[in-house]
């Protein structure tokens, strides 16, 4: 499982956030950024979304 890679709907979906609040996360590094998987293509590790989700206050759980 370390080496899954998320396609953004999937990020979208498992986060709850917007396309726009994920980039903007991304950019200012408060989200994992993605990584390229082809010249248009890009996806993010799962296990990097999921220390991310592990590491929000219990509230936004």
């Amino acid at each position: 499982m370390h080496n899954t890679l998320l396609r953004l709907p999937e990020v979208l979906a498992i986060t709850r956030r917007s396309k726009a609040q994920i980039y903007r996360d991304a950019a200012s590094g408060t989200f994992p950024r993605p990584v390229k998987i082809g010249a248009r293509a890009s996806a993010w590790r799962c296990v990097d979304v999921q220390a991310w989700l592990d590491n929000l206050a219990p509230a936004h759980k």
